[in-house]
């Protein structure tokens, strides 16, 4: 099992998105452009809101994000659904973390709000997904509610994302 350290920061994420984390076969994150935080600042087992575990993560933001140029001309801003798909990260993150085998795959979530934006201006994001409940079966599946705040305003909220660790092999 991997070390079970607090935080985590850049490089031991591109370790985890090459595997080498928790190992052949198991939880990876995606690799950039498409790692959408910097560092898990604290990653816990027990306390967040529902008491069952949590896990924190910073992204810096700075101008020149590949995303800015194309979303949208003359008006950048993060699309939501990268903000959305950290926090999947994050849950399948959490899944390796507490040693569960198998990769990684988001399900669904429940409601999404969104109310406002990631900004060229925003100089840092912070990320929050506290676990309401870990099954583990066949598929290992973890259900947490998660944050989103641009320069320590809550800007984005999300109800029950679900993510699963499957051992079967992509096709």
């Amino acid at each position: 099992m991997a070390d079970r350290k607090s935080s985590y920061d850049y490089d031991d994420l591109l370790a985890c998105a090459k595997g080498e984390l928790f190992g052949p076969g198991n939880a990876q994150l995606p690799y950039p452009p498409m790692l959408m935080f910097d560092r898990i600042t604290e990653i816990s087992e027990t306390g967040g809101a529902f008491d069952k575990g949590f896990l924190r993560a910073e992204f810096a933001i700075h101008r020149d994000l590949w995303f800015f140029p194309c979303h949208f001309i003359d008006n950048p801003v993060m699309p939501g659904c990268l903000g959305l798909d950290a926090l999947w990260q994050l849950t399948g993150f959490f899944l390796g973390w507490l040693g569960e085998p198998g990769k990684g795959m988001a399900l669904s979530t429940g409601e999404v709000k969104f109310k406002g934006m990631v900004t060229p201006s925003v100089k840092k994001v912070e990320y929050g997904v506290d676990f309401k409940r870990v099954m583990r079966g066949r598929l290992v599946l973890g259900i947490a509610d998660g944050w989103l705040k641009a320069d320590g305003e809550p800007i984005y909220s999300a109800t029950d994302l679900k993510v699963g660790l499957s051992k079967q092999s992509a096709a």
